[in-house]
């Protein structure tokens, strides 16, 4: 049977025309790569013993072929949780094959003595030649909290990466030396300038821009005046379920947060 794998070209997944960008499964025939000119030596498996997830990275510098479409991860994470059936499955498989992709692009060299890196033939890891030393995949846990006042409102704020008028949540990595609970305190109180309390753990996710586990948070407002930092986030307010600005789009932690909210099913 042929390897099906997935396209992946910078941050986008690349896809024939004929392959609706609505559909539940976007790991295609091999045979595809004939489009690009490639050989079938620049296939990789992102996956695990016995369930093995293949993948083609094309250089940023190829055009694309006649016929073939790309379309932002992002946007393929919405489309793929949008859908009920299997949607969750193959947007892991996605995910994960994204961020073994970029992993090892960022990895090709020995971070030690700078040696050419190989593969290592035990586990999914890089081994330098020349030293020994070994690297596995980079994950950076980064931490977003939904924070509700008093009054029921949530605290949204609009980063200045932002799409213009759009609002998220407050978020950002955990540093050296602090667990998650301290990290989201941290955030807030660097980009908003108040006070949290009750801070509880909702959900997590991989979120590969490069290479995250964004782990989800609910608190309370405890003190302090809303102040953004002028930095990061250019505007932050309290807004009510019927008040809202645009929102992130459906797939990412930050929409689910909100949609928990929004659905009172958060916090008690």
């Amino acid at each position: 049977m042929e390897k099906k794998v997935l396209f992946f070209q910078g941050s986008s997944l690349l896809l024939p025309e004929e392959i609706p960008a609505t559909g539940m499964n976007w790991e295609i025939p091999l045979s595809r790569a004939n489009d690009f000119l490639l050989p079938e030596s620049a296939v990789e498996n992102a996956g695990l013993p016995g369930d093995e997830i293949y993948y083609v990275l094309v250089k940023t510098e190829n055009p694309l072929p006649p016929r073939w479409q790309a379309i932002p991860v992002r946007q393929a994470i919405s489309v793929l949780l949008g859908n009920a059936a299997n949607g969750n499955i193959q947007s892991d498989r996605m995910l994960r094959a994204f961020h073994i992709a970029q992993w090892r692009q960022e990895s090709r060299f020995c971070g030690s003595c700078g040696a050419k890196n190989t593969e290592s033939a035990d586990e999914l890891a890089r081994l330098c030649p020349a030293c020994g030393r070994l690297e596995y995949p980079r994950i950076a846990p980064a931490v977003i909290t939904l924070i509700i006042n008093d009054e029921d409102k949530a605290l949204l704020a609009h980063n200045k990466k932002f799409t213009t008028g759009m609002y998220s949540l407050i978020a950002g990595f955990a540093e050296p030396g602090e667990n998650l609970e301290s990290a989201v305190a941290r955030e807030i109180r660097e980009e908003v300038d108040i006070e949290v309390r009750d801070i509880r753990y909702v959900i997590s996710q991989p979120w590969p821009f490069p290479n995250s586990l964004m782990a989800g948070f609910s608190a309370r407002y405890a003190s302090g005046t809303i102040k953004p930092d002028g930095v990061e986030i250019e505007d932050a307010r309290w807004f009510s379920r019927d008040n809202l600005p645009m929102l992130p789009g459906p797939g990412s932690v930050s929409r689910y947060l909100i949609e928990q909210w929004l659905d009172r099913a958060l916090l008690p």
